[in-house]
């Protein structure tokens, strides 16, 4: 039977599983790594690069190298090489062939169904792009399922069959997410999520950047900002220091010749030590705190009802992130499970779930953001609230707003703002052909 592969497609890196012999596998890349840099870029010549081989250049081709697409995907954002034009679908979609490759190198068999795992605080028009990105690399996606509930499958297989009550605080390359979810004989049921699609390990970058930024414009007088070349090195020293520190008190930064003025080379040297880092950061890191009681307020829970709290994404490794949510949760945080593969892992385990590999696990995920339409004076009327578990079908009845009104533009909307012009549209479609009738007579079911 055909193998269903399970793909964490990530911003910064992504991972490919699959679940054969009775459990979850991550395939390696040929270059023998288990996850692979999400980064796509164009040679001179018009080879694309994708992986690991796509990053290694980017230094010295840093204009036609496209990184964290991932938190475009869903707008109207497009990319320019060589005078074509990319949406974040396609670029996503060179990043998801090489998953798909890598597989059927390693499986010796065609590859034509994944499981694909997004932040859970993606919109709809995310995860469509998402689908549509997995259409156009030749996937089938079976499923969209979102990271912290992936996480949560990789961890709750073969576990103790007692209720445990758990938060999974998922900090990835370019959005933060975080659930609470029960696991219970086989069940694993979502409670509540909450997160931020702009708040990842990309901004803990940037803070470090500017921080080199400022120190060498104060000592040199020269801004780097404006130079590609010198801003690609910048960020992978930053991206360096930042892992460096995650074990060290203290990170030293060497980049001979960065730049040179008249008088001749410039280079940047620094020591940033972990104090210096969480200063610049620490903003970032409260940032994820509100969510996280957001969460546990939507549940009905306190801390100490939760019985484990999981860290997901290459960013919880960072020291003052484990600190903040040892302190808001008064849980150690587990080890259990490998950060950087636990999702892809658990969208392999989906997928031996619908190819029927998988017996006695059910998933029950729910809806991130509220659902409803516009209503009179510009208002969004919710009709199935966030945190909902899906499938879902409600409806309400509505009626016109003015007498002898023939039809009425219905305004599907998704979010928790007051104001429909707030929210992210779904869609709109006029609704016909409505009988005569004076205001709040016809009676209208959405």
């Amino acid at each position: 039977m055909a193998k269903i592969i399970g793909i964490d497609l990530g911003t910064t890196n992504s991972c490919v599983a699959v679940y054969e012999g009775g459990e979850p596998t991550v395939i390696p890349n040929p270059e023998g790594m288990r996850t692979t840099p999400s980064v796509v870029a164009f040679s001179k010549n018009g080879e694309r690069i994708v992986g690991s081989a796509a990053k290694r250049q980017a230094i010295t081709n840093p204009e036609r190298t496209i990184m964290s697409i991932e938190r475009e995907m869903g707008t109207g954002h497009k990319v320019e090489i060589d005078g074509k034009s990319y949406t974040p679908q396609e670029i996503s979609a060179m990043i998801l062939k090489k998953m798909k490759d890598d597989a059927e190198a390693y499986l010796g068999t065609t590859v034509t169904q994944a499981v694909i795992t997004v932040p859970a605080y993606f919109t709809d028009a995310q995860r469509q792009a998402t689908k549509d990105a997995g259409k156009i690399a030749g996937l089938e996606v079976l499923r969209i399922i979102n990271e912290p509930t992936a996480a949560a499958l990789a961890y709750g297989v073969d576990k103790e069959n007692s209720e445990q009550k758990i938060i999974i605080y998922d900090l990835g390359g370019g959005t933060f997410d975080v659930s609470i979810l029960e696991i219970s004989d086989g069940v694993v049921e979502v409670l509540s999520t909450a997160g931020n699609n702009r708040l990842g390990g990309d901004d803990f970058d940037n803070r470090i950047i500017r921080w080199m930024v400022d120190m060498f414009k104060a000592d040199n007088g020269i801004d780097l900002s404006n130079d590609k070349m010198a801003m690609q090195r910048l960020k992978e020293a930053a991206e360096k220091a930042k892992i460096e520190l995650s074990g060290m008190m203290q990170s030293n930064i060497s980049l001979p010749f960065i730049t040179a003025d008249a008088t001749g080379p410039k280079h940047f040297e620094a020591t940033l030590t972990r104090a210096k880092f969480n200063d610049l950061t620490r903003d970032l890191v409260e940032a994820t705190m509100g969510p996280i009681k957001q969460a546990l307020s939507d549940a009905g829970l306190t801390p100490s009802q939760i019985s484990k709290v999981l860290l997901v994404g290459g960013s919880t490794r960072i020291p003052a992130v484990q600190d903040a949510v040892r302190n808001i949760t008064g849980k150690e945080p587990s080890k259990n499970i490998n950060p950087d593969e636990c999702v892809a892992i658990g969208a392999a385990i989906q997928g031996g779930v619908l190819g029927g590999d998988v017996k006695d696990l059910l998933l029950l995920d729910v809806t991130p953001l509220s659902l409803g339409i516009e209503t009179l004076g510009g208002v969004c009327t919710r009709i199935i609230e966030r945190n909902t578990t899906i499938p879902v079908k409600k409806s309400q009845i509505f009626s016109t707003a003015s007498d002898y009104q023939s039809s009425v533009q219905i305004h599907v909307l998704q979010g928790e703002r007051q104001r429909a012009d707030d929210n992210t549209t779904l869609g709109k479609f006029s609704l016909d052909g409505i009988p005569a009738a004076p205001r709040g007579v016809p009676q209208i079911e959405v």
